[in-house]
């Protein structure tokens, strides 16, 4: 059973920036993709930043040059370092875990609760 826990969320200024971490326990034997997504009521989720068991990273459009996704040695952490943060960046963020890239964004990926970002 994997079981993901994100922090670090909050209320931030334009421009501020954040770093979100995620904690990953269980059965994640280190070689699996993550990714971290947002959503805003009313809107569909978005994939912000993803990293395979290579250290391979995506991103897309909006966040690239400001936010970067990164784990720690042991692959049980993952990191969401956001710079310059804009108002369109507010958001529930969410860190996913699969065995595959595609994987994150199906619902058998495994998923945890979020942690609010607030841009004003």
């Amino acid at each position: 059973h994997v079981q993901l826990v994100e922090s670090g969320g909050g209320s931030v200024q334009v421009g501020g920036s954040l770093r979100l971490s995620c904690v990953a326990s269980g059965d994640t034997m280190g070689r699996y993709c993550m990714g971290w997504f947002r959503q805003i009521p009313d809107k569909e989720r978005e994939g912000v930043a993803t990293i395979d068991s290579s250290g391979i990273t995506t991103y897309t459009d909006a966040v690239q040059g400001r936010f970067t996704i990164s784990q720690d040695n042991a692959k049980t952490t993952l990191f969401l370092y956001m710079n310059d943060l804009k108002p369109e960046d507010t958001g529930l963020y969410t860190c996913a875990l699969d065995p595959t890239i595609d994987g994150l964004e199906t619902m058998t990926a495994h998923r945890g609760k979020g942690t609010q970002v607030t841009v004003s």
